[in-house]
């Protein structure tokens, strides 16, 4: 079995700081070596552009599985070749092999199918189980595919039922909130939403060219200027759009920073909006109550930089204590949430960033869409 997995986890002096990714798709893994199938694991890691980078091999990754998963998991030093072809010969049912970082070769971002046909030889079936690449056709999430019979993985299962069911099928009340830096980036994913949802809290520094559209006087904050005609269309089109009232306010996101809490029609001309202040919280969470379903995508502040993730971290107290199925949509978000330890207390995190955003605009991803059971994972 040939196993696409996302274990791009982040590293620190290679070691890994947050084995998330790897313990997600531990069920799959576990689920096929019971079945006494010989696992050959790819992956990628960071973005070494298609040259041998040692600071991204995957042998930590290999390394780390074998001790969550309590079993010997052999790691090679390619991921195509003579060398991968003898270690995959002499595997034994129910062994476990992870191969060398395939961005590594050139041909993986490319598609090429000569290095996708190299990486089929090594299997006779072909499991996607990364999620978080299956916006990206590459070689081996969709090159792959044409050679082997190719199904879903249960992570890629679970994430496609999940978010597939607001998409096609949403529950309500629903709530949508969505935060991040951009309009540019969010709008597909604003437009798609606003025809599901019943109501949408917007957060972050987008909210501001929101706010300027409206307006208001925005200090120094990020505005995209070009986004404002989007912006207004957006406000005079959907009553379900919810703003933020106040706003935490400094001369820059720098720790230890003077700081202040204002309404965000009295922003100084001076300063800049970093977070959201409390009576948002508050509205966003009033906004919420009684939701059957909330689907919160991106930081309501900068989160990195301490006070400007208390509006972040606020909101996901609220949501952890809320009878309201809570789906988190992946990237920065999910990295805030882990730091205050609640995202084990969100109903479902997702485990992709682009991919998730992609999914949730509505488009086709390369990567499921050359699964054979996508039309009832």
């Amino acid at each position: 079995m040939l196993v696409r997995v996302d274990f791009n986890v982040p590293l620190e002096n290679r070691r890994i700081v947050d084995d998330t990714r790897i313990r997600e798709a531990i069920p799959t893994i576990q689920n096929l070596v019971e079945r006494r199938a010989r696992l050959i694991l790819i992956t990628h890691l960071g973005r070494p552009d298609g040259q041998v980078d040692d600071a991204y091999r995957t042998a930590p990754l290999a390394s780390r599985l074998g001790e969550l998963i309590a079993r010997p998991v052999r790691h090679v030093d390619d991921c195509v070749g003579p060398s991968v072809e003898n270690a995959v010969k002499t595997m034994r049912d129910g062994e476990i092999v992870m191969l060398e970082n395939v961005r590594f070769h050139p041909g993986e971002t490319k598609n090429d199918p000569d290095f996708a046909r190299q990486l089929a030889a090594l299997g006779e079936i072909y499991v996607n189980d990364a999620f978080g690449t299956a916006h990206r056709a590459h070689a081996s999430t969709v090159g792959v595919a044409q050679y082997l019979p190719a199904v879903a993985g249960l992570l890629m299962e679970r994430e496609i039922k999940t978010l597939g069911r607001i998409m096609t099928d949403p529950p309500h009340p629903l709530v949508a909130i969505i935060g991040g830096s951009k309009i540019s980036t969010k709008i597909g994913v604003i437009r798609s939403l606003l025809k599901r949802v019943d109501r949408l809290c917007i957060g972050g520094a987008m909210a501001c060219t929101f706010l300027k559209a409206k307006g208001l006087s925005m200090g120094r904050s990020l505005v995209e200027d070009d986004q404002l005609e989007v912006a207004r269309s957006l406000l005079a089109s959907a009553g379900t759009l919810v703003l933020p009232l106040d706003a935490v306010v400094a001369a820059d996101a720098r720790p230890g920073v003077p700081v202040d809490t204002v309404a965000v029609d009295a922003v100084p001309p001076e300063m800049k909006v970093l977070d959201v202040g409390p009576m948002t919280v508050e509205r966003f969470l009033q906004t919420c109550d009684g939701a059957a379903a909330v689907v919160w995508n991106g930081p309501l502040g900068v989160y990195e930089v301490p006070p400007f993730d208390h509006g972040t971290d606020a909101l996901a107290q609220g949501l952890a204590g809320s009878d309201a199925q809570t789906i988190i949509g992946g990237g920065d978000l999910v990295a805030a949430l882990q730091k205050q330890h609640l995202a084990e207390r969100m109903s479902f995190v997702s485990t992709g960033g682009g991919a998730t955003l992609e999914f949730l605009e509505g488009k086709v991803l390369p990567g499921i869409a050359v699964l054979r059971d996508k039309a009832h994972a």
